[in-house]
């Protein structure tokens, strides 16, 4: 059994994590911490999980993280660069569900999020955990950047075209919606029912911070920099990602052919046929990013669909396929949930 840790619980992605641990067959939650909680039981603050986590929240201070095999931080930006460093001295492996190790260039990253970065050179050492891309550096890691949720879907959508180099990519586009638990468990005004329902609206256009991990990760795709647009868009959903990505053919091919060719044995990426249109219901709970390709009219120009449930593939569920690549088990195991529906 993998004994594990998790910094940060109270969150949605926290819960996320402990419902897909709870259920995996070689995990052992040992330490679930939070400093406003401490003390609480984690059933009475998550009702879903009762019967099946019986820990209480533990301050971070007054935790045996370093006595685990593997520690999650679900904590906001910022908090596992103070932190981590100790744990992985220890020799604790560590997966980082924020974006703390996720790029590279430690100057854009103190640009985009607005603090010093603790521990610039345990960025180097992160590898990037998108298992479809780095699988075989995530096997033998200490330190996984879990990517973020936006990145998860665009990456996958664009990469059959990027790395083929049948696209232009100094003019790509992703055109992406989030339901309302992707700005976490908080009270702010815009997440408000009253504000968030019946209502539909972009934001962070003039930049986002995941705009620069996601440029990272086409740019190592492509071997050159991409120039991408990208537009976040909020919508009135609990759960779910749908990222329209817009890219200019560069090269003739058989592109449905090219897109089930490259994720034929990835068991969590799924290419639907020929002019489907996935739905973010269609995977809702499950570790899956769900793809179509389009070329609208025979034109110059192939719209790529992808969908995914951004607290699972966008996040605890991505984290938990690491685990597994981590420790040598399955990539599937305890991640074979199928979708909610209705």
């Amino acid at each position: 059994m993998i004994k594990i840790g998790i910094v940060g619980g109270t969150g949605y992605t926290g819960v996320e994590l402990l419902r897909l641990l709870a259920m995996h067959p070689q995990a052992n939650i040992v330490a679930i911490t939070s400093r406003g909680d401490a003390g609480l039981p984690v059933a009475e603050m998550f009702p879903s999980l009762r019967g099946r986590v019986s820990l209480k929240f533990e301050d971070p201070a007054k935790a045996n993280l370093a006595a685990c095999d593997v520690v999650f931080f679900a904590t906001p930006n910022g908090i596992a660069m103070q932190q981590a460093p100790a744990l992985l001295d220890a020799g604790v492996r560590v997966i980082d569900l924020a974006a703390d190790f996720r790029i590279k260039d430690i100057a854009e990253w103190e640009n985009w999020y607005g603090m010093t970065h603790a521990c610039p050179d345990w960025v180097e050492k992160a590898v990037y955990g998108l298992p479809e891309v780095n699988r075989e550096q995530i096997r033998s890691a200490r330190l996984i950047a879990n990517p973020g949720c936006y990145p998860t879907a665009v990456q996958l959508g664009f990469k059959p075209l990027v790395s083929a180099g049948l696209v232009d990519c100094g003019s790509l586009i992703a055109d992406a919606k989030s339901g309302v638990s992707g700005a976490g468990r908080k009270a702010e005004t815009h997440i408000l029912f009253s504000e968030a329902s019946d209502n539909f609206k972009a934001y962070g256009v003039s930049g986002h911070r995941h705009l620069p991990e996601i440029r990272q990760g086409l740019a190592s795709m492509a071997g050159a920099s991409v120039g991408l647009t990208f537009v976040p868009h909020l919508t009135p959903i609990i759960r779910g990602i749908h990222a329209t990505l817009y890219a200019k053919i560069r090269e003739e091919a058989d592109f449905q052919a090219l897109f089930e060719k490259v994720y034929a044995n990835e068991a969590f990426v799924d290419v639907l046929p020929a002019k489907s249109h996935p739905e973010t219901r269609s995977v809702r709970s499950a570790n899956t990013c769900r793809i179509a390709v389009h070329r609208p009219q025979g034109g110059d120009t192939l719209v790529v669909l992808s969908v995914i449930d951004n607290l699972v593939k966008g996040a605890a569920g991505q984290a938990v396929q690491n685990m597994n690549l981590m420790f040598g088990l399955d990539e599937t195991l305890g991640l074979c949930q199928l979708p909610l529906l209705p």
